[in-house]
């Protein structure tokens, strides 16, 4: 069985090309690093999470921070702490000057 099997692989071995059979399917074309491929695309993946996190963040905090003082005007003027002019002028001006 393995003497069939050697000289089978012999018989292929003999009729690859000398190129082949020496250096591989790379034919000493030189050497790539491949092998970083494969950590480069995680590192790319990791890093466009991270930056659609941090900004996906600050969106919603500046939302937040908008929101809130909007309910407090809100709720004012639903206890009728304040007016109706004054609840609009005051909305306005929140609105206006976004921090």
């Amino acid at each position: 069985m393995f003497t069939s099997l050697s000289t089978a692989a012999g018989a292929v071995a003999a009729n690859l090309p000398a190129g082949i059979a020496a250096h591989g399917p790379w034919n000493g074309g030189g050497f790539w690093p491949w092998f970083l491929l494969i950590p480069l695309f995680w590192i790319l993946v990791i890093g466009f999470f991270v930056f659609f996190m941090r900004r996906s963040w600050r969106h919603n905090h500046h939302w937040a921070a908008t929101q809130g003082a909007e309910g407090v005007l809100r709720e004012r003027y639903a206890r009728g702490e304040i007016d109706e002019t004054e609840y609009r002028q005051r909305l306005e001006v929140l609105r206006a000057n976004p921090k």
